[in-house]
């Protein structure tokens, strides 16, 4: 029998996230982050999500699809470690895989037709938009939740770093909230993750940008704090 299965997605993600550069290394990181899975195929239909509104949290099951191409090696550099060490890749999060899949929790938003288009809504996700969903599951709390496990090097939750924002910026993300509602509290978690490549060199005075949305996010880091230069449409 062969050891192949083709999987075909059963929804795409609708993400705020236009680039993999500052999309949070875990789930629920950045809480305000919202997504859409859009049904696709013969799972476009109502009847397959019966009885999920029942459940605060789902398992997605989903693929690194940009990154298939890049191949996957034994050994990463996680984040976590500076960007450094070297540990296996079954012991990290890395999206370099040898089946190029990620796992997953966010928080169940609501559940919603528009026209012919069934799709769930849900939040705290690190997903590029345009991801495909292989599997949605429900999380179950007395099951999936385990207060005693042990994190390895990522018991504690990142430090969220500070933000400053420039008075021309702080207009400009007025203006970005007109048209995104929420986009001021997205901006401001997605800074506090420190987005920058842990294996990086800290260069003095770079800009950084990333964009969300429609609209590009240029900060700068001085002293070990964030400062937000600009807010520019893209």
């Amino acid at each position: 029998m062969s050891a192949e299965h083709r999987l075909s997605p059963v929804a795409l993600c609708r993400s705020p996230y236009r680039q993999k550069f500052a999309i949070p290394r875990q789930p629920n990181l950045v809480p305000a982050a919202i997504g859409r899975l859009d049904l696709q195929g013969e799972c476009n239909r109502g009847e397959i999500l019966r009885g999920l509104e029942q459940f605060s949290h789902l398992w997605l099951i989903f693929s690194f699809h940009q990154n298939l191409e890049q191949g996957w090696k034994p050994t990463v550099r996680p984040p976590r470690l500076g960007g450094n060490a070297r540990l296996g890749v079954f012991a990290s999060r890395a999206t370099f895989r040898p089946n190029g899949l990620g796992l997953s929790v966010v928080r169940l938003h609501r559940i919603g037709q528009q026209g012919k288009q069934h799709f769930v809504e849900v939040s705290g996700i690190d997903l590029l938009d345009g991801t495909p969903i292989y599997d949605i599951k429900p999380y179950i709390p007395y099951s999936d939740a385990h207060p005693d496990a042990e994190g390895g090097y990522a018991q504690a939750a990142p430090t969220a770093m500070a933000l400053v924002i420039a008075p021309e910026a702080e207009a400009q993300l007025a203006e970005a909230e007109r048209h995104q509602p929420g986009f001021t509290e997205l901006a401001r978690q997605v800074l506090a993750q420190d987005p920058r490549p842990a294996y990086q060199d800290a260069e003095p005075g770079r800009v950084y940008g990333v964009q969300l949305y429609d609209w590009d996010l240029r900060w700068q880091v001085r002293d070990g704090v964030n400062h937000l230069c600009a807010v520019v449409p893209v």
